[in-house]
């Protein structure tokens, strides 16, 4: 099975939050890992209070037949000892990655109990394996199990787990850190058989896609839209078939930024910053080298696309007099209604209302429950939404309130006002 569809995605899941702005091993927010998807070794994980995650399970849906064959694949970050230790080091991290390949239905409708032995690099991690990577027992077990639920459909049960062990006693997270498994993910795909998405399933998969259960990930389709083949179980919730852009340049292990507002940033950094920026780690480094050889072109790439354009011909029917025009003004002032009906009351400016805030927004929401208020005025957004600006009657700034004073001055919409016209003050 050929994974690279998921390669882009799947990296960018690898090495979310592996080292963030300003990409410097000393900055506070790199002393602690921010990586999503952590499986600790399983005697360390359950000797904490609270437990930590030593394992990761997924079910899905499968459509197929006796042909159908599965391919599994696990990955994560295996983060290395530095070769001085000072409490403050940086570990550096580097991809292990293992496959079950082509394995038949019937097989997995029997069960599969496999053990992967990480405690050395493998062919192809030999070439990128980092120099001070420590042999010592590290052990990934991978069960798959799948329960044929009617012709033509099953159910897959994936776990993955860490089951390295760990030769002392300790609490510390850091002195188990090079025994972790980081980042991890599964990834599966289906010769001669396709997966239900689970999340826009067909109507009658419905009862069964709810039936299934995760722990730790999120199973999504992945690869070109359309293609129902391939899986990525990430321990991040994603969409379908969730992409890079193609305007970024390379990874900034930092989804939740923009790429042009990195790329500036790191353009701005002293000497003393790239210095260590590049000394620190071989990541790090490349995305130095990256940005500052940035052309121009691509950085006005990263600034903003736009997708979809579509040709407007003269036969398309004009926009209806209701529709958005190139007339609308808008700072136009939208003249607000001099009374609005609540509860079959009309309320105008001057009247006492009873507040009931329903948005528990913030403290504020909780102490003004119940209190009764003065309307200063009735206000209109552009989008036609009401607001009623209160007073508080029992206000010792009232006065200020009513001179469009903040901190004195409330707003609500009809929904949260009770009238008191009809109440003698």
């Amino acid at each position: 099975m050929n994974f690279e569809p998921l390669e882009a995605i799947a990296n960018a899941v690898l090495f979310e939050g592996y080292i963030l702005y300003p990409y410097r091993p000393s900055a506070m927010k790199n002393r602690q890992r921010w990586n999503f998807g952590t499986l600790y070794p399983r005697t360390f994980a359950e000797s904490l209070t609270p437990p930590e995650r030593s394992s990761f399970a997924a079910e899905v849906l499968m459509e197929g037949n006796r042909q159908t064959k599965l391919t599994a694949r696990v990955r994560f970050l295996q983060l290395v000892s530095p070769t001085k230790e000072d409490g403050q080091s940086w570990r550096e991290g580097f991809p292990r990655t293992r496959t079950l390949d082509s394995l038949p239905i019937a097989e997995l409708c029997e069960g599969v109990d496999h053990v992967f032995d990480f405690a050395h690099l493998s062919a192809d991690e030999i070439p990128t394996g980092p120099r001070g990577f420590l042999e010592r027992p590290r052990r990934g077990r991978l069960i798959l199990t799948v329960k044929r639920l009617r012709d033509g459909l099953y159910r897959l049960h994936a776990e993955f787990s860490n089951d390295s062990t760990v030769p002392e006693v300790t609490s510390s997270r850091r002195d188990v850190q090079d025994a972790a498994f980081t980042s991890a993910h599964l990834l599966l795909g289906l010769e001669n058989g396709v997966f239900v998405s689970l999340l826009e399933s067909p109507a009658e998969f419905e009862s069964d896609v709810k039936a299934c259960k995760q722990d730790g990930v999120f199973p999504v389709l992945a690869g070109e839209a359309g293609d129902r083949s391939r899986m990525l179980c990430p321990p991040i919730i994603l969409y379908d078939y969730q992409q890079v852009a193609p305007e970024s340049a390379g990874d900034f292990f930092d989804g939740t930024e923009m790429d042009e507002m990195l790329a500036l940033r790191i353009l701005t950094l002293t000497d003393d910053e790239k210095a260590e920026m590049r000394q620190g780690d071989s990541y790090a480094r490349a995305i130095l080298e990256r940005t500052e050889t940035l052309p121009n072109e691509q950085m006005l790439k990263v600034h903003g696309a736009v997708r979809g354009l579509r040709r407007v011909t003269a036969s398309e029917p004009a926009a209806s007099p209701g529709a958005a025009s190139l007339s609308w003004d808008p700072f136009a002032q939208t003249p607000a209604p001099e009374r609005v009906t609540v509860f079959g009351i009309e309320l105008r400016k001057g009247d006492r209302v009873r507040l009931w805030p329903q948005k528990r927004a913030d403290i504020m929401d909780i102490a003004m429950e119940g209190k009764i208020a003065i309307i200063e005025a009735i206000e209109q957004d552009l989008e036609g939404n009401i607001q009623f600006a209160v007073v508080l009657e029992d206000d010792p700034g009232r006065d200020m309130g009513m001179l469009r004073q903040a901190g004195h001055r409330f707003f609500y919409s009809p929904e949260e006002v009770e009238p008191l016209r009809l109440e003698v003050p």
